[in-house]
């Protein structure tokens, strides 16, 4: 017998074998993931603009609700959007893609719009009592960082920055372990001073360390060609560092266009 603190590895591998993993709507990409966004923990994912971070946040807001047998988690979606790219009318061709009902689809996914950092840790609040009434498996920030990085500017107000931040991130992660949920979080991406110029990916991921440890999977998107998008994981506990090519359409996250 093992105390309640405590249990047997072989019961931790259990509960893993439970966490459920959410499609990405990608066949290459679910692949790369081992299945897709896992429940239970959070992910990041950084990149520039238009390298297919929101589009990923709605497409899962959708494939959530999926049946667990079509890589679904049969539960609600919860989007807080802190830079105004929320965007219901894509839901709807999404869920219209996936054989869903777009009005139903568009119900089972609950947004709130963060203004400044402090509301952005309130929402989370909020986020706990919801959660607690009802069965859901998303939970999108996009972006998790942005508010902090205006609301606290500066070298002087950066020990400050990162404190808060890695409040908001601890509040997050016992979300996700609380309630079972996939968290999906999406980062911006700064020039890296120290950084070759000549280096192929001469941009780092903003937040340093506290995202780092916060994030379980971290995952890093780059353009491609035309609509194609690369995601390459670039730290997880489980997974191999590798890369994944997947379009980004109308209709959220495709396979990619050859």
């Amino acid at each position: 017998m093992v105390p309640s603190d405590f249990k047997t590895a072989a019961d931790a591998l259990e509960d893993r074998k439970a966490m459920l993993a959410l499609t990405t709507g990608a066949v290459e990409l679910d692949k790369l993931l081992e299945g897709g966004i896992e429940t239970g923990s959070i992910t990041e994912v950084f990149g520039e603009f238009r390298t297919g971070k929101t589009q990923l946040c709605h497409t899962l807001c959708v494939t959530c609700q999926l049946a667990v047998t079509d890589g679904g988690a049969e539960g609600k979606a919860m989007y807080i959007d802190t830079e105004g790219t929320f965007r219901p009318e894509r839901l709807q061709a999404i869920a219209e893609r996936f054989n869903m009902d777009p009005v139903a689809t568009l119900e089972n996914v609950a947004y709130a719009r963060a203004h400044n950092s402090e509301h952005q840790m309130e929402l989370l609040k909020v986020a706990a009592a919801i959660l607690s009434q009802d069965r859901y498996a998303l939970i999108v920030v996009d972006s998790a960082t942005a508010l902090f990085r205006t609301d606290y500017s500066g070298r002087g107000e950066l020990s400050e920055r990162q404190m808060q931040m890695a409040q908001f991130l601890r509040q997050l992660t016992r979300l996700a372990e609380e309630f079972g949920v996939a968290v999906l979080i999406t980062n911006q991406v700064v020039a890296n001073p120290d950084g070759m110029s000549f280096a192929k990916d001469s941009t780092k991921p903003i937040g340093g360390n506290i995202i780092a440890h916060a994030s379980t999977t971290r995952l890093r998107m780059r353009k491609g060609r035309g609509e194609n998008r690369i995601c390459t994981v670039f730290d997880s506990p489980t997974l191999p560092e590798a890369d994944a090519q997947f379009a980004v359409s109308a209709t959220g996250i495709t396979d990619a266009v050859e």
